[in-house]
C-alpha cells in the first residue's frame, strides 16, 4: 500500500515537472521568434512572429505527446465531428461578449465609438487572422497538454489554478500591467480553461479567445483604432477605464457561470 502511494506521488511529480518544462520551452520559443522578427516592420513582423511561434508550439506539443505515449485526441487537438459547430458558436459568443462590454461602458456616457477614417477591408482580414493565430498559439500552450495533463493527474481546480497563474505570468512578461494581467488574463484564462475541459478540446476555447480579442480590436478597446475608435471625454479617462474593467468582469463572470453550470451545451 505504501509503495503504491509513493508510486502515485512520483507519477504526479513527474507530470508536474513535465508540464513546467513544456511551459518553459514555449516561453523560449516565444522569445526566440520575437527576436527573429524584431527587425521587421510592424504589424507584419508581429504576425510572422506569432505564426512561427504557433507552428513551433504545435511541434513541441507533438513531441511531448509522444514522450507521454498518448495521442493528440487525448489533449483535445485533433478535430472531431463537432469542431466546426464549436468554432462557429464560440466565435459568435466571444464577439457578443466584446460588444456587450463596449455597450455597457457606452451606457454610462463619456465614451463614443467613432468610425475610423479611410478604413480598408484588408485590415479587417489581417487582424482577424492575427488574433486567430494568437488564440491558437495560446490555447496550444495553456489549454492542451498543460491543462489536460494536470487535469488527468490532479483535480480540475488545481489544474485550472496552475494554468491561470502561468497565463497571468506570460501576460505580465509581455508587458501588460499587473492589474490587467490578474483580472483580464485571469478571468479570460478561467473561461477558456473551462471551455476546454467541458468540451475536451480547444475548438470552443480558440474561437472564444480569437473572437473576444478581435471584438475588442473592432470596437477600439485594444488601445488602438479598429473599425471604430473608442474616444473618451477629456477628464473621464480613469472613470471610463474603471467602468470598462467592471463591465469586463461582469461579462466574463456571467460567461463562466453559464458555461460551467451547463445551462448551454455546445
Amino acid at each position: 500500500m505504501e509503495d503504491n502511494k509513493l508510486n502515485f506521488r512520483k507519477v504526479k511529480i513527474q507530470a508536474f515537472t513535465k508540464v513546467l518544462l513544456f511551459y518553459v520551452c514555449t516561453i523560449i520559443i516565444l522569445i526566440s521568434t520575437s527576436e527573429l522578427t524584431k527587425e521587421l516592420s510592424k504589424p507584419k513582423g508581429d504576425l510572422l512572429s506569432v505564426f512561427i511561434a504557433m507552428l513551433a508550439t504545435f511541434l513541441l506539443t507533438v513531441l511531448f505527446v509522444k514522450w507521454d505515449k498518448i495521442t493528440l485526441s487525448e489533449i483535445g487537438v485533433r478535430p472531431g465531428r463537432v469542431t466546426l459547430k464549436r468554432l462557429f458558436y464560440g466565435f459568435i459568443i466571444g464577439l457578443l461578449l466584446a460588444i456587450l462590454q463596449a455597450l455597457i461602458v457606452m451606457a454610462f456616457g463619456h465614451l463614443k465609438l467613432i468610425m475610423s477614417p479611410g478604413f480598408k477591408w484588408g485590415t479587417i482580414v489581417f487582424y482577424l487572422f492575427f488574433y486567430v493565430l494568437i488564440a491558437v498559439r495560446e490555447e496550444l500552450v495553456f489549454r492542451c497538454y498543460l491543462l489536460r495533463t494536470l487535469d488527468s493527474k490532479f483535480k480540475a481546480v488545481f489544474a485550472l489554478s496552475v494554468m491561470i497563474i502561468l497565463f497571468i505570468f506570460e501576460h505580465i512578461l509581455s508587458g501588460m500591467s499587473w492589474k490587467m494581467s490578474i483580472i483580464g488574463s485571469g478571468l479570460g484564462g478561467l473561461l477558456f480553461g473551462i471551455a476546454a475541459l467541458k468540451t475536451k478540446g480547444i475548438a470552443l476555447s480558440v474561437a472564444l479567445h480569437a473572437s473576444w480579442n478581435f471584438g475588442q480590436w473592432v470596437t477600439g478597446f485594444k488601445n488602438q483604432s479598429g473599425i471604430w475608435n473608442a474616444v473618451v471625454d477629456k477628464g473621464y479617462e480613469i472613470q471610463t477605464e474603471n467602468i470598462g474593467l467592471a463591465a469586463f468582469v461582469l461579462v466574463m463572470v456571467s460567461a463562466v457561470y453559464i458555461l460551467s453550470s451547463g445551462r448551454i451545451t455546445i
